[in-house]
């Protein structure tokens, strides 16, 4: 895909010590990360708009994103993993972790209250794996909100999911280039809440098509590794 003045680049900087995840989106490691805004639409525009924001590092074992989230019509009611979670107010990192492969992903898709979803896709709809709970529970979630919000939360609300993915457990589904200096990976990052009373579909990276459809790697914008 030829390259335009539109394209959506971030910037991936090193952890370079220790870090709990909990759900603090004000912590020391995080003050050194570009913060990105989740902000273009897909479909029609919501009757209310999320303000939606993402960083995202790196260490040599791990990749580390945080979502925040200022909201309103906010419900989680999905607690199984894989299961329905983008029904429910759900922030999602859509990733390709093989620089070779570009269009072959994981989609690591999270509830307000935690719950995941991760398939690696090698073709959206057609040729995908859904990941096994063992290597799911490797992937440390914090969450600001119960896991369950049920009924909705129709008043302002801000939510965070803060969350580490270790590489070895990638490794099982896919090749890996190691993040480092000069390694570049594609990616989105979204915002969605299908069966909310307030349906959004929103992305970091803009997707030219005309209804929603996250599953679209072609139109991913690049993590570039610092």
């Amino acid at each position: 895909m030829n390259t335009t003045i539109d394209e959506a680049v971030y910037k991936v900087v090193k952890l370079n010590r220790a870090m709990k995840i909990d759900a603090d989106w004000n912590k020391e490691q995080w003050k050194n990360s570009n913060t990105i805004s989740i902000e273009k639409h897909m479909g029609g525009i919501p009757k209310f708009q999320p303000v939606v924001e993402a960083k995202m590092m790196y260490d040599d074992n791990n990749v580390f994103v945080i979502f925040r989230v200022k909201d309103r019509f906010v419900q989680s009611t999905v607690q199984e993993y894989n299961g329905s979670v983008s029904e429910n107010s759900c922030v999602e990192f859509f990733f390709s972790p093989d620089s070779s492969y570009p269009l072959k992903y994981f989609n690591l898709e999270i509830n307000a209250g935690g719950t995941p979803l991760i398939f690696y896709i090698s073709k959206p709809w057609n040729d995908f794996i859904k990941l096994d709970s063992t290597d799911i529970g490797r992937i440390e979630i914090a969450h600001s909100l119960p896991k369950k919000v049920d009924p909705e939360i129709t008043e302002p609300i801000t939510w965070i999911i803060e969350y580490r993915v270790p590489l070895d457990m990638l490794k099982k589904y896919s090749n890996v280039t190691k993040p480092g200096p000069g390694v570049t990976w594609k990616g989105n990052f979204y915002k969605t809440g299908s069966k909310t009373s307030n349906p959004n579909y929103m992305t970091w990276s803009f997707v030219d098509h005309p209804t929603p459809n996250f599953h679209l790697p072609q139109f991913f914008g690049t993590l570039k590794f610092q």
